[in-house]
């Protein structure tokens, strides 16, 4: 990584088509520095080779300083290059300079004319200490040998004594194509080392013969010294081997028994059967016993025995959890409790959880609180640690913007120069950069973690890949899912997401303000619940899991959506690619004018009735695929995962499509009836969910939407808290106030790091001060609980030492207002109290306080405007009405607000087709293009009663009125209906100036 240009693949496949003509094999090694992350592609890549011999190792270095190349023999030896790498990039320390012993491992020196570091020529003590001694042979002969590049023979033949220890192999260094790679290698170290192409030391980069070239001319070089060759060639015999590919690697028991694992199973599913399904029947288990086998005789056995044992410490935890994927089409998975979704009274389809063609084991996404992640990820990687258990990782790679900035600051750059370039206007000067931009464009820049990804393999992870450990603590691997499911490993699928942070926070906030206990897994009485389903009719889901977005909102309401199934389909069918084919649309349309069913195609509408004839769910892909144009189950997963971009072979996903067209026709159904069925696949597929992952959102947006219905204050203090809503903390804010709630400025008093409900009085979370430090919040609040309410400034100066800024800040947001003076007033007191002594001072535990100053001030008097300007650079946001802010706007302030406009959101459906003037204050912006590619943007408002309304800007008025950031605006424009939604189509936009804070009004004259 910021060092080589050449991939893994092109390496293959230029050795292998120059190698066709040297009559022998010749070994090829891929050796990256300090990682192992090309390995698993090189010797994939060079599976079905004839001409080269495909070696791995790794560069050992530390820093820029080479210490010696580790070449693996087997896959065992693999793992032990991989324990030793891992052993130094877990704990960041650096390499020996010297390797440790090894039991299979060659070593690789580079030759130096003044001798190899400390190992010199013969009789160096350290080399024959070393753990690898030069006369330690094998079957696989010597152990060690000296790199001998084509460019150091002349000094080989200098040299007065060349009697060495261990023997001399050819050698020849690839890490770059040609001369202009060489000049982007070396821009790729300058972004490593972070500095100027000016500043970079020699050392940094490789040699400049360190490219490709014809292997003919390579073996040439070395025509007088053939015993290198020779030497090389026996050194590499036996060096080579293969991973397993596409075979099931996964850990292969839970218990440590095949037998008892299912006996387990099947004890486990038994009882969760009388739990889910107190009255089974014959049909229930008789589709739990066929899962079982199926799932028993595919080896998945214990894939599912590990899911239901980390949802278990989950439980016994009260870690709340969400399980989804394609394993929540199983009935087993729902009695082991992965899920809570039922599949047979969804009707999930079950040939998409599995079938005898599926060499991989279902999907469980398991969601838990951002909270509890780490810890249930914690439990997993302890208790498999034994087998390596480790996160996946993912490739970082250079994006076009992200490289020009990076070669800015390389070359030397101005921020506006590099700005400027950014806009697409280059100077001719820029060229050379720009040029180099797009050359480094795409290659990979660094590892990170995946969202969530575990391996748990039966062998150590060693023999797969080394791991890293990066800030947060976790060991990772050093290739990507793609590599992971090349070689069999499935992964476990760990996420967090704040929606359930959120219901599991309304309800201890719901016990601890009213002394109520909630059980939230009543789903079934959530969806019978009327006023839930009034609340989904009409949109008002802001703060609801999945269900609370503008267009999300929009769509239930277009839907008339009251019921449990129509949600579930409203989880998929807002993806982007149902809505991108029309067939969003067409949803719409047939679920609320029944006599558009009629246009559906009699063989979709057999297969998908429930969703009039439209590919909604992934499963709809297989469906149609094997029933429609007559694939197997097999092919149509391969096209269903295909279509999702989790294919490795673009030449097997094409098969596919060419047989779906040709069996289709056979079948005997029209080209254009085919054709159109597969835009709708190609369409959506890649973006839409499996129906038992759209279930499993649903039942999470009606456990909010029963906290939001019966416990709003509880619900929208733990949204706040969340900080994960689709909305900015104003907005969840403004809601609470909407819903009953007296919300209190932070106060040092009442207030706690996170934002708490008292009765009905929400108090904000001093957390939501912006630059008010967590050190100086622990120590406010540890103060308080120890020793009670503040009384005065001095007492809270003596008990914290928040230090002058902190204290400050804390005046300004109105967090002392409890002593009832003004902030001008106490801003003059706290500058008394510090002086000069700025900086918080260590705190001791005094007996006595001193008794506060009292001094006489003249009348210092805050004023709302002041107040407000304080509240919005230090919340974010004023907690004072933002009509009342604007230009124009009356002082005292008027509540009917008179300087508006009459037209609310309430008043559309009256005036449709009317064009009208509204204010509203911007929520957010959606920006999107139309099909010619010209930008729109979809805006949410509040209008002056706090209601949301919507509006909608074309591309000619995008153009000439823009958006300018957040605040108030007055709208022209006119009302437009879609299935009985009615927005506002803007052709004209004005923001409105906010009053001026008056402490600044000379400054801005």
């Amino acid at each position: 990584m910021r060092y080589g240009l050449i991939s893994p693949e092109e390496i293959v496949q230029r050795c292998e088509s120059e190698a066709i003509s040297m009559g022998f094999r010749v070994p090829v090694l891929l050796a990256d520095i300090n990682t192992v992350t090309g390995v698993s592609n090189f010797l994939r890549a060079a599976r079905d080779t004839k001409h080269i011999m495909p070696l791995v190792g790794v560069d050992i270095r530390n820093g820029d300083e080479p210490l010696y190349i580790l070449i693996s023999t087997s896959q065992s030896s693999f793992a032990e290059i991989n324990a030793f790498l891992s052993d130094h990039l877990m704990n960041h320390k650096p390499f020996p300079t010297y390797p440790p012993t090894f039991l299979s491992v060659k070593v690789v020196y580079a030759y130096k004319k003044e001798g190899l570091g400390n190992l010199n020529l013969m009789g160096d003590s350290s080399i024959e200490n070393s753990s690898n001694s030069a006369s330690e042979t094998t079957q696989m002969g010597y152990k060690q040998a000296i790199a001998i590049h084509a460019e150091v023979l002349p000094q080989l033949r200098l040299a007065k004594n060349r009697n060495f220890s261990l023997p001399m192999i050819a050698w020849h260094m690839v890490t770059f194509r040609d001369e202009i790679d060489f000049e982007t290698h070396k821009l790729l170290r300058c972004i490593d080392h972070n500095c100027l192409v000016t500043k970079l030391p020699i050392s940094a980069t490789a040699a400049p013969w360190q490219k490709w070239a014809p292997l003919r001319q390579i073996f040439s070089k070395f025509a007088a010294a053939p015993s290198l060759i020779s030497q090389a060639q026996a050194f590499c015999e036996g060096c080579a081997w293969d991973l397993q590919w596409n075979t099931p690697q996964n850990k292969k028991t839970f218990t440590g028994n095949p037998n008892q694992d299912f006996r387990m199973l099947r004890e486990l599913a038994t009882q969760g059967l009388h739990y889910r399904y107190p009255n089974y029947t014959f049909q229930t288990t008789q589709r739990l016993e066929k899962e079982m086998q199926m799932i028993y005789e595919l080896g998945f056995t214990p894939y599912f025995l590990i899911n239901w044992d980390i949802c278990r410490f989950a439980r016994e935890n009260n870690y709340f959890y969400v399980g989804r994927g394609s394993g929540a089409n199983s009935v087993v998975a729902y009695c082991l409790r992965i899920t809570d979704v039922d599949p047979i009274h969804l009707d999930l389809y079950f040939e998409r959880f599995i079938n005898p063609h599926r060499s991989s084991p279902p999907d469980f996404d398991l969601d838990f609180s951002w909270q509890d992640r780490d810890h249930v990820t914690a439990y997993i990687l302890n208790k498999y640690k034994d087998h390596g258990a480790a996160l996946l990782a993912i490739y970082s790679t250079f994006q076009s913007n992200a490289v020009i900035r990076e070669l800015g600051k390389v070359f030397g750059l101005p921020k506006a120069e590099i700005d400027a370039l950014l806009n697409k206007h280059s100077t001719e000067k820029n060229a050379t950069l720009l040029k180099h931009a797009h050359r480094i464009h795409n290659l990979p820049n660094h590892l990170s973690i995946h969202v969530g990804g575990i391996l748990i393999p039966e062998k150590h992870i060693h023999h797969y890949s080394a791991t890293f450990q990066p800030p947060k603590g976790f060991p990772v691997v050093q290739f990507s899912m793609l590599e992971a499911e090349d070689l069999g490993i499935a992964k476990f699928d760990i996420l967090s997401q704040r929606g359930l942070g959120h219901i599991k926070d309304a309800i201890i906030y719901v016990k601890q303000n009213r002394g109520i206990e909630i059980d939230i897994h009543q789903i079934q009485a959530f969806k019978d619940d009327p006023i839930i389903r009034r609340l989904i009719e009409i949109g008002h889901t802001t703060g609801c899991f999945y269900v609370e977005s503008p267009a999300m909102r929009q769509l239930l309401r277009k839907l008339k959506c009251n019921d449990y199934l129509t949600l579930v389909a409203a989880s998929s069918v807002i993806r982007p690619g149902v809505a991108r084919s029309g067939m969003m649309r067409t949803f719409i349309e047939r679920h609320i004018q029944p006599e558009k069913r009629k246009e559906a195609h009699p063989v979709l509408w057999d297969l998908m009735p429930e969703t009039y004839g439209i590919m909604v769910y992934q499963e709809d892909v297989i469906k149609v695929a094997h029933h429609f144009a007559g694939l197997g189950l097999g092919e149509s997963d391969v096209l269903r995962r295909g279509m999702s971009g989790k294919f490795r072979s673009r030449e097997e996903f094409q098969k596919v499509q060419d047989k779906f067209f040709e069996s289709a026709a056979q079948k005997g159904h029209k080209p254009e009836l085919i054709a159109e069925v597969w835009h709708q696949i190609e369409s959506f597929a890649g973006y839409s969910f499996a129906k038992g992952h759209s279930a499993s959102y649903a039942v999470e947006s009606y456990q909010s939407l029963y906290l939001k219905a019966y416990y709003p204050l509880e619900f929208y203090t733990a949204v706040i808290n969340n900080f994960g809503g689709f909305y900015r903390t104003e907005f969840y804010v403004h809601a609470a106030r909407k819903s009953g709630a007296d919300i209190q400025a932070p106060c040092i008093n009442h207030s706690e790091a996170l934002t708490r409900i008292q009765e009905k009085t929400l108090w904000l979370g001093l957390g939501l001060i912006d630059n008010l430090e967590q050190n100086c919040i622990q120590r406010l609040v540890q103060a308080r609980n120890t020793d009670g309410p503040f009384n005065n400034l001095s007492e809270f100066k003596q008990r914290v030492e928040p230090g002058l800024e902190q204290l400050k800040i804390l005046i300004q947001i109105g967090a002392c207002r409890c002593w009832e003076k003004s902030r001008k007033a106490l801003m003059w007191e706290a500058h008394a109290l510090y002086g000069n002594n700025k900086k918080p001072v260590a705190q001791t535990q005094k007996l006595f306080l001193e008794a506060p100053k009292e001094y006489q001030l003249p009348s210092l008097e805050d004023s709302w405007l002041e107040i407000a300007h304080d509240e919005r650079n230090l919340l974010g946001f004023s907690l004072c009405n933002p009509f009342h802010l604007m230009q124009g706007a009356p002082f005292p302030h008027d509540e009917t607000l008179p300087h508006l406009s009459k037209i609310r959101g309430k008043h559309f459906a009256n005036m449709l087709k009317k064009f009208v003037i509204i204010e509203g204050y911007l929520v957010t912006v959606k920006p999107t293009k139309t099909v010619g590619g010209k930008e729109m943007n979809f805006g949410t408002w509040l209008d002056a009663d706090g209601n949301y309304f919507d509006s909608i800007h074309f591309p000619p008025t995008v153009q000439a009125y823009p958006f300018h950031g957040r605040g108030v605006y007055i709208l022209w424009g006119q009302i437009t209906e879609d299935f009985g939604v009615y927005n506002i189509e803007v052709n004209r936009m004005k923001k409105i100036p906010y009053q001026t804070d008056p402490r600044y009004v000379e400054e801005t004259k």
